[in-house]
């Protein structure tokens, strides 16, 4: 282990592939939000402390049906919703898919669902960045917070002023394709079964590709889908409403976190997840989880969930199942 500024480490863990999973019962929750109906996953006591586990593209909150589990065992109350667009919750009543959009989805959960400051938040790709939002808008709400497979955006602008620039554009291609109109959308289905076997070498997706057609079942959906990325470069439809929470992703957070990075990730390089340490704040630690690609939670689950228990002080309230 390498120390690297302030109170931050890298880390590289020795994971093996969850050997069996944990036994739990999944609950399906749907939650009305201010302005979305929101369908969700579940698992653990109702009493425990709110851990709320956030998905990315292309994926559902089914990703999580391991690592959930495994946290409902240490006493979290774990709620996976399905971002806004993705079946069962709603597509935007509003039509917005930008990060302030999604930014107010978590801190309508964690209200709704009676969380407090001793709160968990976990994000995986789009995940990720809406819980940077998150941690930098409302700090207030989540003690902890865990990001995976996307560093905070200090560690990307770096990246592409640096020696990985060519290396980390010829792999973020998907970008560009998705901000055209029709093509995306048109090409789904090829489209996604690329990205994840691009982006997770060797890992059989069958069963997440199913969930995902089943969230994403028609043009609309996949344009809903598609339309988080078209709103990150275009801002000119963005929703005023999102304003105040719509910068804050661009912001390190202050509270301290865990990063972690698969390391055959074929979306974004090692490389770039292993710049991370150097820009998360005190207190934090980032890890290299080796034999996962970017699908890290579903890859190396006992991994995952190990190095949330180190990180994460273990629940006070709640029994565990």
């Amino acid at each position: 282990m390498t120390a690297l500024g302030h109170a931050t480490t890298l880390a590289v863990t020795r994971g093996v592939r969850a050997s069996a999973s944990i036994v739990a019962v999944t609950r399906e929750l749907a939650i009305e939000l201010p302005g979305l109906s929101v369908g969700a996953l579940a698992w653990g006591p109702d009493d425990g402390p709110l851990a709320l586990l956030l998905h990315g593209f292309p994926d559902t909150a089914w990703s999580w049906r391991v690592v959930g589990p495994a946290l409902a065992a240490d006493g979290w109350r774990v709620v996976a919703p399905f971002a806004r667009g993705y079946a069962p919750t709603e597509r935007a009543r509003d039509g917005s898919y930008q990060v302030g959009a999604l930014v107010h989805d978590v801190v309508d959960l964690h209200r709704t669902l009676g969380g407090d400051a001793g709160a968990l938040l976990v994000g995986h790709d789009w995940g990720a960045i809406t819980a940077y939002g998150v941690a930098s808008f409302a700090p207030q709400l989540f003690g902890r917070l865990v990001a995976m497979s996307v560093p905070p955006v200090a560690t990307m602008q770096r990246v592409v002023r640096g020696r990985l620039a060519l290396r980390q554009l010829r792999n973020s291609w998907y970008i560009l394709a998705n901000q055209v109109p029709g093509l995306a959308e048109s090409a789904f289905e090829p489209l996604v079964r690329k990205l994840w076997a691009d982006w997770s070498p060797g890992y059989d997706a069958t069963e997440e590709l199913a969930h995902l057609l089943e969230a994403l079942p028609d043009r609309a959906r996949r344009t809903a889908a598609i339309r988080y990325y078209r709103a990150l470069v275009r801002p000119w439809g963005r929703r005023a409403g999102y304003a105040d929470a719509q910068n804050a992703w661009l912001r390190t957070p202050s509270v301290p976190m865990l990063y972690l990075h698969g390391a055959q990730d074929g979306c974004l390089l090692p490389a770039v997840g292993a710049e991370a340490a150097v820009d998360l704040p005190i207190g934090s630690r980032a890890v290299l989880i080796p034999g996962a690609g970017h699908f890290l939670q579903l890859e190396q689950p006992d991994a995952v969930a190990g190095e949330i228990r180190r990180f994460v002080p273990a629940p006070t309230k709640g029994t565990a199942l």
